[in-house]
């Protein structure tokens, strides 16, 4: 999918978030991952035994997923239904695996303060086995791995290929690029580049232009590291960078230029409509921050530095 169909896509998956609930999320579930992993196995009830407190479980990788997809959510009932799906899978399920995850389906992205208790809680119940939360920023990422004919499918409806105009790319990180643009008169950039993101602009060759963007915006990427420490939902910036990670790679399967890999990330992150400079700068200092953190371009193999003047 282009840029433009994949937004059409966003916007259809967030509306099919918020309309499932119960069995047909769970259904949903089952079919995106199943077409993404060979080894997942959807769990079924069965009499007495029930589900033995999984809905679903990956093989290879050893996580057991549990679905909750109410009409409503309340802290109670998820604290109520966490705990008996986690007891479960612990005592019937004991040495089959090594991350428990809870798959939900609030659409409005992040978790309750409270939620984020239960979550911390449960960690500690269970360490050294993981507790991992599969929300709609992660269910979309998974989804954005989908060919087109199978995204269809679960949308349930075509993709259009016709060329539109969007104002906004990735909607999670618009507080973030609000934020950025109120701080662009006072903040203070730092004082130079760090030597490793010289050899990584060289490495990936970047033209004039794109590596003069970066180089100011990097100047600036503490920014980003000031903003998510500053809020509290869980894993928000490790989504978000495995967001930039995926769209990354599927950009490289289309075009190795460059100057096409930096636009289609700008258009990831504000959309394709024309904004204002101080908007592209915002969008910048994002794509900078995440090159920083090696999760988009190529990372120079170790020992490597650019060839100096004069060598053959």
């Amino acid at each position: 999918m282009d840029f433009t169909q994949r937004i059409f896509a966003y916007l259809k998956f967030q509306q099919l978030l918020t309309d499932l609930h119960g069995e047909p999320f769970e259904q949903f579930f089952h079919r995106l991952m199943g077409a993404l992993n060979p080894d997942y196995v959807p769990v079924r009830t069965h009499g007495n035994l029930g589900d033995m407190g999984a809905d679903g479980l990956l093989l290879h990788d050893r996580t057991l997923h549990a679905c909750y997809a109410p009409e409503t959510h309340d802290v109670s009932a998820f604290r109520s239904k966490l705990h008996s799906d986690l007891d479960k899978a612990l005592a019937k399920r004991g040495g089959q695996f090594d991350t428990f995850a809870f798959v939900y389906n609030d659409a409005r992205g992040g978790v309750h303060p409270q939620i984020s208790v239960v979550l911390s809680e449960a960690q500690e119940q269970i360490r050294p086995l993981r507790v991992a939360v599969r929300g709609k920023q992660w269910l979309w990422q998974e989804f954005m791995r989908l060919d087109r004919v199978t995204a269809e499918d679960l949308l349930g409806c075509p993709i259009p290929i016709d060329e539109r105009t969007y104002g906004i790319g990735l909607a999670d990180l618009e507080p973030l690029l609000r934020q950025l643009r109120q701080r662009r008169e006072t903040a203070e950039p730092l004082a130079e580049v760090p030597v490793v993101n010289q050899h990584k602009i060289e490495y990936n060759r970047l033209t004039d232009d794109v590596r003069e963007t970066l180089v100011k915006a990097l100047r600036h990427s503490y920014l980003v590291d000031e903003y998510y420490d500053g809020i509290i939902r869980v894993n928000e910036h490790d989504l978000v960078a495995r967001g930039f990670r995926i769209y990354f790679d599927q950009l490289r399967e289309t075009t190795s230029d460059a100057e096409e890999l930096w636009l289609g990330l700008e258009q990831y992150v504000v959309g394709n409509a024309r904004v204002t400079h101080r908007a592209t700068w915002a969008a910048a200092v994002v794509i900078a921050h995440f090159f920083e953190r090696c999760d988009v371009f190529d990372v120079p193999p170790s020992g490597w530095a650019p060839a100096t003047t004069g060598e053959m």
